[in-house]
């Protein structure tokens, strides 16, 4: 398998949690799609030039096609990390940028603010996906193969051996 088992866990989580939102955002009418764009190009200037229907359409994309890399096993983990870690940290942004979502001096949420505030778990994942991916950069050993390279090492080590006792005798 080219994930480990415990990877599973974090992955099915957001993945399934991410995709389900991207599916659910795909058929937003305008109103709601005015609502999320409003909402982010309040935090994220630059998305006032990007009209609201294709905000919720490109948000809906990148949810879905994240929610899918996290769910899918052959997807590397450091880069089903780093995008989960990507799009979180965007959404952290949202929190900790747009007034009245947290308590005043302080990182707790107002009531309006947890929705938001919630996602923080998918950084905590992405980052440790991330990390999972780095130190898992060596190829892994099944122990099948583990079993046959050690059964040729002593097979060769006989073999070597053999050779010595031979070449002794003959001195």
């Amino acid at each position: 398998m080219p994930i480990t088992l415990s990877e599973i866990a974090p992955r099915i989580s957001a993945g399934a949690f991410i995709l389900n939102s991207g599916l659910g955002k795909r058929g937003a009418d305008e109103e709601t799609a005015a609502g999320m764009h409003g909402f982010a190009a309040g935090t994220y200037p630059f998305l006032k030039s990007v009209p609201p229907q294709q905000f919720a359409q490109g948000l809906a994309t990148t949810e879905i096609v994240l929610g899918a890399a996290l769910l899918t096993p052959f997807v590397p983990t450091f880069a089903a990390g780093a995008a989960l870690t990507a799009f979180s940290g965007g959404l952290l942004g949202l929190y900790l940028k747009t007034p009245g979502m947290r308590k005043p001096g302080s990182l707790a949420p107002t009531e309006q603010g947890l929705a938001v505030a919630k996602d923080s778990w998918l950084v905590g994942i992405g980052i440790g996906l991330m990390t999972r991916g780095l130190i898992e950069r060596r190829p892994r050993v099944t122990v099948k193969k583990a079993t046959k390279l050690a059964g040729k090492q002593a097979k060769q080590a006989a073999k070597d051996a053999r050779r010595e006792v031979k070449a002794a005798a003959r001195s």
